[in-house]
C-alpha cells in the first residue's frame, strides 16, 4: 500500500499489506481479548474512551497534518475532523450505559425485560474522505457496547488506519481490541466469511456497499450500510439569499465536494434564480486554490487522480447534452489533483451531474416553480441520504423535509453529522443508523428475558 500526497503525486511512504493468514490470527486475537472485554463494566469503558478523548486532543497537530497529506483536505478541516473525533468519544462515555440499560416492559410475565448485549468482533470498512471520523463514529458506540473491532480502512490512507490504531494502544485499552487489517479490498470477503466476525458496517460506494452486503448476506451476518448521496439544496423565493448562498458553497467545498452528505442538486425558485446564480458564482470565483496545510487556501487538491477523471467526465459528458458551464469545470495548471469549481445552469434529468453522485466541487443547478415540482425534483434521485431546505417559513420548512425521501433533512442549515442525532439514509444511500441511541444498539443483540 502506498500513501501518496494529492498536492504533488509524491509517494509519501509504503506498506506491507498483510497475508490471508495474519488477518485470521489477527481476528483470533481481537475475538479473545472481545471475551474479557465485554464483561467489563461501562464505566471501566467509559474511563477509557475520555483518555483516548485525551489522547487525540494532545497529538492533533500530528494527526491533523498525517490527514491531509494523505488525502489532501484543508489542515482547517482536519483540526476541525479531530476534534469531533474526541467529541464523540467523550459522548459515547457519558451516554452509553443509560441508552443500553435494561427497559422493564410490562407483559403477562412476572416480570418481562428487554437488554441489550454484544455480539463480539465487528468489521468496518471505512473510506478516505473522513479518515478518522469515520472510524471513530463507529468505534465509540460498538466498543463502548462491549464489542470489539478489525478496520480494513481505504488504501490511499493506511497511516491513519495505523495511526488509529496506536491511538488506542496509547490510551490503554486492552491489547488488540482494535485492531487495523492492512489488506485490499479483494481481501475483505474472507474476513466476513470469517467466523469470529458476527457483522460489518461500511461507509463507502454503492458497489463496495453491495458486496459486502452480499458476502455478509450468504454468512447470516448484519450490515450497516452508509453510501453514495445527491443531495438536494432546495431554495425558495423567501429564504435569505445570503446566507442561502454563503451554505451552499461551504456545503459543497467541504472536503473539495468528496463527501457523501454535501449539498449537489441546488433546486431553485425561478423567481430567484438569477440573484442566487450571481452570488454563486460571484462566491465561488473568488475562493483561493493551493497547498492544504496553507491557512488561506480554500479551494485543496482532491484525493486521487482517479477522482478528478471521473468528476470532469461528468462535467464534459453534461455539457454534451445542454448543461451551461457559468464557471471553472477545468484543471489548473498546478501539479497534483487539483479540479477548479464547476458552476452548471439548465441542468436536465438526462445529464450525469442530476443523476449520478458528483464526488467532487460540481454546483449543479435546477430551477422549479412550485412546491410540488421542488419536491418532485428533489426525490427523483436513486439516492437518500440527506439534504437542506431554504425558506423564511418555519412551517414550510418542516413540511418540506417531511416530503423529501432523505435519512436526514436541514431547515436553513447545513447538513451534517451530530453525535446526538442518527445518521444513515434510504434508498440507495444505504440502511441502518450511525451515532445517537439508534447507532449504539445496531451491533447488539437485542434480548428478551420473560420471569414468570
Amino acid at each position: 500500500m502506498k500513501s501518496i500526497n494529492p498536492v504533488n503525486g509524491e509517494v509519501l511512504a509504503d506498506y506491507r499489506e498483510h497475508s490471508q493468514e495474519e488477518c485470521a490470527a489477527i481476528i483470533n486475537r481481537v475475538h479473545e481479548s472481545w471475551k474479557s472485554w465485554k464483561e467489563q463494566s461501562f464505566s471501566y469503558r467509559a474511563g477509557l474512551f475520555l483518555r483516548i478523548a485525551q489522547v487525540i486532543r494532545s497529538d492533533k497537530d500530528r494527526l491533523s497534518r498525517l490527514m491531509t497529506s494523505e488525502m489532501g483536505k484543508l489542515l482547517r478541516e482536519s483540526f476541525a475532523e479531530i476534534e469531533k473525533c474526541a467529541g464523540v468519544c467523550e459522548y459515547y462515555a457519558a451516554n452509553a450505559e443509560k441508552m443500553l440499560g435494561d427497559e422493564v416492559i410490562v407483559s403477562d410475565a412476572g416480570r418481562s425485560l428487554v437488554c441489550f448485549q454484544p455480539i463480539g468482533v465487528v468489521l468496518a470498512v471505512m473510506p478516505w474522505n473522513f479518515p478518522f471520523w469515520q472510524v471513530f463514529r463507529f468505534a465509540a458506540p460498538s466498543l463502548m457496547a462491549g464489542n470489539a473491532a478489525v478496520l480494513k480502512h481505504a488504501s490511499n490512507v493506511p497511516g491513519c488506519a495505523l495511526a488509529i490504531e496506536e491511538l488506542f494502544i496509547k490510551a490503554g485499552f486492552p491489547e488488540n481490541i482494535f485492531r487495523t487489517l492492512m489488506i485490499p479490498a479483494s481481501a475483505v470477503e474472507a474476513v466476513i466469511n470469517n467466523p469470529l466476525v458476527k457483522a460489518a458496517t461500511l461507509t463507502g460506494s454503492e458497489d463496495a456497499g453491495s458486496k459486502v452486503a452480499s458476502a455478509a448476506g450468504r454468512n447470516l451476518k448484519k450490515t450497516v450500510l452508509e453510501l453514495g448521496g445527491s443531495d438536494p439544496f432546495i431554495v425558495f423565493e423567501d429564504a435569505d439569499l445570503e446566507k442561502a448562498v454563503a451554505t451552499a458553497v461551504s456545503s459543497r467545498m467541504i472536503n473539495q465536494g468528496q463527501t457523501c452528505i454535501s449539498a449537489k442538486r441546488f433546486i431553485v425558485s425561478e423567481k430567484v434564480l438569477d440573484e442566487f446564480t450571481k452570488k454563486l458564482v460571484g462566491t465561488v470565483s473568488e475562493l483561493r486554490m493551493g497547498d492544504p496545510l496553507d491557512p488561506s487556501t480554500q479551494v485543496a487538491p482532491m484525493a486521487r487522480p482517479d477522482l478528478v477523471d471521473d468528476i470532469e467526465s461528468q462535467v464534459k459528458r453534461s455539457v454534451a447534452k445542454g448543461a451551461r458551464l457559468l464557471w471553472g469545470g477545468s484543471r489548473p495548471a498546478h501539479q497534483g489533483f487539483y479540479y477548479k469549481p464547476a458552476i452548471l445552469t439548465d441542468v436536465t434529468p438526462d445529464m450525469p451531474v442530476y443523476r449520478e453522485e458528483t464526488f467532487g466541487p460540481v454546483f449543479a443547478i435546477i430551477p422549479f416553480l412550485t412546491e410540488e415540482e421542488a419536491v418532485r425534483i428533489a426525490n427523483d434521485t436513486r439516492f437518500g441520504l440527506a439534504g437542506a431546505v431554504w425558506t423564511a417559513d418555519p412551517e414550510k420548512g418542516e413540511r418540506i423535509a417531511k416530503a423529501v425521501e432523505t435519512g436526514a433533512m436541514f431547515v436553513n442549515g447545513m447538513v451534517k453529522s451530530d453525535s446526538r442525532l442518527p445518521f444513515g439514509g434510504i434508498k440507495k444511500s444505504g440502511y441502518g443508523r450511525e451515532l445517537a441511541s439508534y447507532g449504539i444498539k445496531e451491533f447488539v443483540n437485542i434480548k428478551t428475558i420473560w420471569i414468570a
